[in-house]
């Protein structure tokens, strides 16, 4: 029983500490690109057309994923 009393103040500390941590990672911005990342692995870093191919597709609206279209 004792034991609970050194235990339960921790747990609190803790949780407190990790509510802290998710707060402060959604301000500083770690959350608002999910999707740019996962999109970069796939392209070389070294191609001109994957730099413009970002900037193009950030104008129009569509994701680099999708194709132009024909016509």
């Amino acid at each position: 029983m004792s034991a609970l009393y050194l235990l339960i103040p921790v747990a609190v500390v803790l949780v407190g500490l990790a509510i802290w941590v998710f707060f402060w990672a959604v301000d500083s911005g770690q959350y608002d690109d999910l999707d740019g990342p996962a999109h970069s692995i796939l392209f070389d870093d070294e191609d001109p057309k994957h730099k413009a191919g970002i900037d193009a597709a950030t104008k129009d609206g569509d994701g680099p994923d999708q194709e132009p279209p024909r016509g």
